[in-house]
């Protein structure tokens, strides 16, 4: 609802028409039009609840707040309606987290931050209603600011394609000049001879004769112009596309959703793929975290062993632990490891302590519609899942209010008192709160990274330290998120000291983040180590062997995401793209400009030691006419694999003009570049980066709309439809449901699709000019009087008959070997990368072969029909029947390459190539009937000549000697070629004639990095304890339910490798059934 200058009234306004200073009304689930300053809300103290997925791709709701001077006004429309306010602030800018200005009401001047402010993109939540102030609008939105420009995508091949078909006209203007000139000397020299008895018309002379004789053979001539081209391409394009639509291994039945591709114009680019940018969360993970490890005063819990002490893997037959004693406990919470929970029922204290401060130290906002029925909306989805684990174990996270927090604890009820809370940010990396409990002993509760809460411990606790890091180190080595937890017992009289000096600085305008910082430390030391969690974000199914094969096919993987490092480092290795082999693995997190580009030297010098300092920039010219600059930075060899994680504002160095290309010789000599805390725009810029200066085919993946500017700035965008919604989708050209499709994708679909698509393109051009050519050679023994060689019902039929359907055959259902073997070798997927197939080489080979074989289907006709006679005697030298020997000679022979090109035979490629032949003589045998002549007899002068003259042994023996002519070479070059230089595919399809293809090989549990590195479990945006504490958050009545985001449910496709068929049947049946 937009505020109307009428006034007491609302009124309905498209979003088109909202302008800067507008008022506008957002109801509850509606999305955000604009960015809003929020004036006041439904909510009690003027808060709100926004889901941001569309910005950062977080489904987690986050709070907004606004001011108490503007939330005062309430809905009162007459209090709204003389609003008189002045705000100042920073210029339209693409930075989703930070905004800086001022409000000016009544003489007073009021700071505002990004909790103030509503983005264009967010959804309202929980909030029956709220009213916001627009202060930008359209493209000045920091959406819209973060948006990638939309461009018409086209295939490296289409540019290619009209290149060639520019070049092709220019040969074709070049021929026709040249039987012009021919046609002049011929007439001059030759043609009197004949005008005794054929006299020229008045005013016909050989200049004359020479210009029409130009403009005939552009008649004659055109088909060397391949205009029917762009119509099959598009047939074959549509056919591939329904073969990615139609594919049940693509299909997901859990939610129902096929693949799909979106457009039919990027199929073979598919197969040319050279660097992939892929997101993370919700992209390679299922953005569904749960509580997996934990350890406790030196003990692990969370892991099964045998009788002889050996560690069994944890299955969805593994028995899951009883929380039935736990009338709060949530029903969807597993855990496999029993004894945790006897631990806990025993009254262990450390077991106790441990649980009962993740059910306090945390910002998680509770939500209870039935009497135990709770549902808690938190800043970060791992740290709902430690809440969660509170609960199930027997400490209750029941209700907050801003000076309490109520836990139930085994079974009663428990109200502490809360003091304050030192909220986590980025630089701090952990989150404490003070307590104090029914018994009036004061406690600070602290959990955070491991490496910030060890240099806060207490002397005491070092050997607890060396046992928590031991079990750390195999959390991290299986990719979990792992959390210190420590605490510390405060004296009262410190505590009121600390109270009033925190008070202090909380009020100060000046210095006040700075002035806390030295209060939170001084307060945070000598704690208590508890012990530590381990909280895993699923993988999709199927995540590392994708990536192991995308890898084995050359292509490049990077992770572009807007998750903490810690994280994505642990995901890396989660999913193969980090290895513990790997010969290094470097960091870049400099804070400033010179320290970004001294990283960079110093990881590409530690690759390379013999690069040079100025990268190898090579410039040339391209496209149409060469008008388009193109600059390629070639690769540089490197020995061994690394790999590179540099953070979102290092990377906003590195991304500045004078950076770039230091930055892409760097990455580009890693197997894997991880980018850490980036923003939707800096994804796109790696995008473009990558397309201007290597030249190579890009694609870009992701599931939210934070991705939406990388998957449009790529060559080709693949949007998942998973939990974030359909933005990505939207904008994208192919779409599915899970990662692991994306091997098929391009493995088996663009890969067959650049193949049949190349060699459709070689055998077109190939059939064209070979009939095209014959034209050419005949054109020295008619005067050059543009005369044709065939048969003009055969010129009018080649293309749309004779030879259409076995080249669209080739062309959609070809392959040189099944997706079986394409999966077991994904090194067949490389020639496509380097553009083997189809080239300017490949086409001028295929011009020198037409070439070769016209003049094979020229001369040899002609000298065997020259001085021929029938059986009886009689003369059959006439220009009927060596035209319809040429034109037999010529489908032959263009048949029999097709035969040759064709890999994989199909009942319809038999139809296609057999029917055409079959065609060709009954429209023969038809057309030159007497009864044609009869009826036409303008139109069908060739009456008899195909009886009289296919009735002949020598015909046909002609017609076999010029077929074995011409592809006699083809059939002997490729042979030697294949003995000599086998490629890749030679080598597999030699395979796979005379091998079955091995089994499968058995899914085995991810191997153990050993490493130090642990996650933080935090969401990377600032935290909220300033409203727990504010009195701001508090509700007076109960919140509105809000749907689950997600369901957990274990897959039963993790085993579906690809090599295996199933229907869609015995996967839904296997679903239900269960592993």
């Amino acid at each position: 609802m937009l505020w109307s200058s009428l006034p007491g009234r609302l009124k309905t306004e498209k979003w088109m028409n909202v302008q800067v200073g507008d008022i506008i009304k957002l109801e509850n689930d509606q999305f955000v039009t604009a960015d809003l300053l929020l004036l006041s809300s439904s909510e009690p103290l003027n808060l709100v609840y926004v889901e941001t997925a569309e910005l950062d791709g977080e489904t987690n709701l986050k709070v907004k707040q606004a001011l108490t001077v503007t939330g005062e006004m309430g809905d009162n429309i007459d209090t709204l309606a003389p609003f008189n306010g002045e705000v100042r602030c920073e210029p339209p800018n693409n930075r989703l987290d930070k905004f800086k200005g001022t409000l000016t009401l009544d003489g007073q001047v009021y700071a505002l931050d990004n909790d103030k402010v509503l983005l264009r993109g967010c959804t309202l939540r929980n909030t029956e209603w709220c009213f916001g102030l627009v202060i930008f609008g359209g493209p000045d939105t920091k959406l819209m600011q973060n948006s990638g420009k939309t461009t018409f995508k086209r295939t490296s091949i289409d540019h290619l394609m009209n290149v060639l078909v520019l070049c092709i006209f220019g040969f074709l203007v070049s021929m026709c000049t040249f039987m012009a000139v021919a046609n002049s000397l011929w007439e001059t020299s030759d043609g009197e001879v004949f005008t005794a008895f054929l006299p020229r018309e008045d005013g016909i002379n050989a200049p004359l004769s020479s210009f029409l004789s130009f403009w005939s053979y552009v008649i004659v001539l055109n088909t060397v112009v391949p205009i029917s081209l762009y119509v099959s391409v598009e047939i074959i394009r549509l056919g591939n596309s329904f073969f990615i639509d139609w594919d049940r291994k693509m299909y997901y039945p859990k939610s129902d959703t096929p693949a799909q591709a979106r457009t039919t114009t990027l199929n073979e680019e598919l197969g040319q793929i050279k660097y992939i940018f892929s997101d993370k969360t919700g992209t390679l993970t299922q953005n569904i975290m749960t509580f997996n490890k934990c350890s406790i005063n030196g003990k692990c819990y969370g892991e099964l062993f045998d009788f002889s002490g050996h560690r069994v893997e944890i299955t969805e037959k593994t028995e899951k632990v009883d929380f039935s004693w736990n009338r709060l406990a949530d029903l969807k919470f597993s855990f496999h490891d029993h004894s945790l929970v006897e631990t806990v029922r025993e009254g262990n204290a450390a077991a106790q302590a441990f649980f009962r401060l993740l059910a306090l130290c945390h910002t998680v906002m509770p939500e209870e519609k039935k009497e135990g029925e709770l549902n808690y909306q938190a800043q970060s989805p791992d740290e709902g899942a430690l809440v969660t684990a509170a609960r199930n174990f027997g400490f209750v996270f029941r209700s907050r209010t801003p000076e309490t927090i109520t836990v139930v604890e085994m079974d009663k009820q428990v109200v502490y008192e809360l003091l304050a809370v030192l909220d986590f940010n980025n630089v701090r990396k952990r989150m404490s709160v003070i307590v104090r409990s029914p018994e009036g002993k004061l406690t600070l509760y602290c959990k955070g990274a491991d490496t910030i809460i060890y240099e806060r411990l207490d002397p005491s606790c070092n050997k607890l330290m060396n046992v928590t890091t031991g079990h750390l180190n195999e959390y991290a080595g299986d990719g979990l998120r792992t959390l210190v937890l420590a605490y510390k017992d405060l004296d009262e009289d410190y505590m009121e000291d600390w109270k009033k000096r925190h008070y202090e600085a909380c009020i100060a305008m000046d210095d006040r983040e700075e002035r806390l910082d030295e209060l939170y430390e001084e307060i945070e030391k000598d704690l208590q180590l508890l012990g530590a969690t381990a909280v895993e974000d699923k993988l999709q199914d199927g995540v590392p062997q994708t990536i192991e094969q995308l890898a084995k096919a050359d292509i490049k993987i990077w992770v572009l995401t807007g998750d903490k490092q810690e994280t994505a480092e642990n995901i890396g290795y989660s999913c193969n793209m980090l290895r513990e082999e790997m010969k290094g693995i470097f960091i870049v997190n400099a804070n400033t400009a010179e320290g970004v580009k001294e990283e960079l030297e110093n990881a590409r010098r530690t690759m390379c030691p013999d690069s040079p300092v100025e990268p190898n920039v090579i410039r040339s010219r391209a496209g149409l006419f060469w008008t388009q600059k193109t600059v390629n930075v070639p690769d540089e060899k490197v020995d061994g694999d690394y790999g590179l994680v540099i953070n979102g504002h290092s990377l906003a160095f590195a991304l500045e003009k004078n950076l770039q290309l230091e930055l892409l010789r760097t990455a580009c000599m890693c197997q894997t570049v991880i980018c850490c805390r980036v923003t939707p725009l800096q994804k796109a810029q790696v995008v473009q980066l990558v397309k201007k200066y290597k030249q190579a085919v890009t694609l870009a993946i992701g599931d939210g709309a934070n991705d939406v500017s990388m998957i449009k700035a790529a060559h080709i965008g693949v949007g998942i439809s998973g939990q974030e919604g359909m933005q990505a989708v939207l904008s994208s050209d192919f779409s599915f449901a899970q990662f692991r499709y994306l091997q098929r994708l391009l493995l088996v679909h663009g890969r067959w699709s650049y193949l049949r698509m190349c060699k459709f393109l070689r055998y077109f051009f190939y059939k064209n000019f070979t009939f095209t050519l014959v034209h050419f050679w005949y054109a020295f023994f008619c005067g050059f009087s543009a005369q044709t060689v065939y048969d003009e019902w055969f010129i009018t039929l080649y293309n749309l008959i004779y030879t259409a359907l076995p080249i669209l055959g080739m062309g959609i259902f070809d392959q040189d070997v099944n997706d079986r073997w394409s999966f077991q070798y994904p090194q067949l997927y490389s020639p496509g990368q380097l553009n083997l197939y189809f080239s300017k080489k490949a086409f001028v080979r295929c011009v020198m072969h037409s070439c070769y074989s016209s003049l094979i289907l020229f001369f040899i006709p002609w000298a065997a029909i020259q001085d021929t006679v029938r059986d009886d005697g009689k003369d059959i030298a006439d220009y009927q029947s060596f035209a319809l020997l040429a034109q037999t000679c010529l489908l032959v022979v263009v048949n029999i390459q097709i035969c040759l090109d064709t890999h994989y035979w199909t009942a319809v490629n038999q139809f296609f190539v057999w029917g055409s032949l079959a065609a060709y003589f009954a429209v023969t045998f038809t057309m030159y009937s007497n009864g044609m002549f009869f009826i036409f007899t303008s139109s069908f002068p060739f009456i008899g000549t195909a009886r009289n003259s296919l009735s002949q042994p020598n015909m046909w023996l002609t017609i076999f000697l010029t077929a074995l002519l011409c592809t006699l070479p083809v059939v002997a070059f490729r042979f030697i070629l294949i003995q000599l230089r086998p490629t890749i595919n030679d080598k597999v399809r030699s395979k796979f004639r005379k091998e079955v293809l091995p089994a499968a090989k058995p899914r085995r549990p991810p191997m153990r990095r050993i490493s130090t590195r642990s996650g933080y479990a935090f969401s990377h945006s600032q935290g909220y304890g300033d409203l727990v504490t504010s009195k701001r958050f508090l509700l007076t009545r109960p919140l509105k339910s809000r749907p689950i985001l997600f369901v957990k449910t274990d897959s039963a496709l993790a085993e579906n490798r690809p090599q295996h068929y199933r229907t869609i049947r015995e996967e839904q049946e296997e679903v239900h059934r269960g592993p």
